[in-house]
């Protein structure tokens, strides 16, 4: 079941989901064109960019977190 392609996709959505609510409370608004980047993350970027929000301070932290992965 956890190999399931459906299964990956569901967990992927959930994760991008609490990211997503994460970032807006520590940097406010995500703009489109990071939102874009953000969702084209794969499951293992998306739990690095989960760690490392932790230490961002604003938009540009996440910008370059963005353009270094």
């Amino acid at each position: 079941m956890r190999e399931s392609v459906i299964y990956q996709d569901i967990q992927q959505e959930k994760a991008l989901s609490i990211i997503m609510r994460q970032l807006r409370r520590k940097v406010g608004t995500v703009p489109p064109a990071q939102l874009l980047k953000i969702q084209a993350l794969e499951s293992t970027q998306l739990d690095d960019l989960a760690e490392a929000l932790l230490d961002f301070s604003g938009l540009t932290d996440l910008e370059a977190w963005l353009a270094r992965n």
